[in-house]
């Protein structure tokens, strides 16, 4: 390979890696999300699914495993090849999507359910991990937001499944999803690179800085005697109460504020939310790419202005009554999400180093998948009480809390703390 060659080869591959990616994080969101759309099909074959208990059991402990596997996926992450680790965990948990067609039984898909938890953990800290180390900072928020759009496109996608599952039958629905990912899985092994991570450490005087040489125990302890790491997770967390929130109960708050039946306020909720996100994430990207060239804050405060946006959304959310104030409030707070979550990895990037930030953020989504499952169960209850949307309007106080402990705590030193 010639020199104009390998330079072309230097600025094009990290874009290949976020394209390679981005249809794992599709696959990713995909298959978890099928199963929630296809209860009223596979409860003509699997009567114990007729019971909404236990079908809150099923999607429970996805979440509970998919949680408290994040830090240990990070770990991983951070101390083995992330190619493999992103291969692996797409092809288990293809072949759980393959298997649950076969399941006959409730124990059969918990368990099943459970492997799935287990193997989808193992993506995100890694995939996001790899797209931060092949981009430099005038990139990596674009990368980071061009990838998150996968996700989103995954969970739009998740609800063909019952598409599938009305026109020929549920089994065949995971079978053809799952095919899919094994497919890809296979294609993925020869077309993703690791990096060489010790040559981003390599400046450093410090050998013991070299991503083998850290003792377990040493890294987690440098991470957690990280103050702004602490302020990180608490600003990653609190975000994700509403963000569950939209995820989980938006429809009905449509269905009850606008006096609309669920069949309509299903998409009218999730196609306003994923379009909206889908913008964000790359206006957040590009617009903090270009700030921090010249403020060493501008992804803190592109970030900032994101969530600043989803504030008076979620009061309109939880109030409004008339489509256009509630559709309106559900495109700002998207629009505003996205430029929040395209913002995270990079912002952890300015404090916390190449070798540790795949741990530092398998401890981030952990925690904001607890917060999913704390502020499920209490807007459920909620619901029950008729007090849905005021305590959805209620999360814009706890969000400005965070925004003004982000503002006023993270101040970072550099752009890229690797270097």
């Amino acid at each position: 390979m010639n020199d104009n060659a390998s330079s072309l080869h230097r600025k094009t591959y990290p874009w290949v890696v976020v394209g390679l990616l981005w249809v794992v994080a599709m696959l990713n969101y995909m298959d978890r999300q099928m199963l929630a759309t296809m209860r009223p099909s596979m409860q003509l074959d699997i009567s114990e699914l007729q019971s909404a208990t236990n079908f809150g059991r099923l999607m429970a402990i996805f979440l509970w495993i998919y949680g408290f596997m994040s830090p240990v996926s990070g770990i991983f992450a951070d101390r083995f090849n992330r190619k493999w680790l992103i291969v692996g965990s797409l092809f288990v948990w293809s072949g759980v999507t393959f298997s649950m067609g076969y399941a006959t039984t409730f124990d059969q898909l918990y368990w099943l359910r459970a492997i799935m938890g287990i193997s989808e953990a193992l993506y995100i800290p890694a995939g996001l991990a790899l797209i931060a180390d092949y981009h430099s900072a005038k990139t990596r928020s674009l990368a980071v937001g061009i990838h998150m759009t996968g996700l989103y496109m995954g969970q739009a996608l998740g609800g063909f499944g019952a598409t599938v599952a009305e026109s020929y039958s549920w089994p065949t629905a995971f079978h053809w999803f799952g095919i899919a990912g094994l497919v890809y899985a296979v294609v993925l092994s020869f077309f993703l690179r690791e990096i060489n991570r010790d040559s981003l450490t390599m400046n450093h005087s410090d050998d013991q800085l070299k991503t083998k040489g850290i003792p377990l125990t040493r890294g987690l302890g440098l991470l957690l005697a990280n103050t702004s790491f602490w302020v990180i997770l608490f600003y990653y967390a609190i975000p994700s109460l509403p963000g569950w929130a939209t995820k989980n109960w938006l429809p009905t708050l449509f269905a009850t504020n606008l006096n609309i039946d669920m069949a309509t306020a299903g998409p009218l909720s999730t196609i306003t939310i994923a379009a909206s996100s889908f913008l964000g994430v790359l206006f957040g990207g590009i617009l903090s790419d270009r700030w921090v060239q010249t403020n060493i804050r501008g992804r803190i405060y592109t970030s900032a202005i994101g969530l600043s946006l989803t504030i008076p959304s979620l009061l309109l959310i939880g109030f409004g009554s008339s489509l256009l104030h509630v559709v309106g409030a559900a495109l700002c707070f998207g629009f505003g999400y996205g430029m929040f979550d395209a913002n995270n990895m990079p912002i952890l990037c300015q404090f916390v180093s190449s070798r540790n930030r795949a741990t530092a953020y398998g401890i981030m989504n952990m925690t904001g998948v607890f917060a999913g499952a704390l502020i499920t169960n209490w807007l459920g209850k909620s619901t029950d009480s008729g007090q849905l949307g005021s305590d959805f309007a209620m999360l814009s106080g706890i969000v400005l809390v965070a925004l003004l402990v982000q503002l006023y705590f993270l101040k970072p030193t550099v752009t890229d703390f690797a270097h």
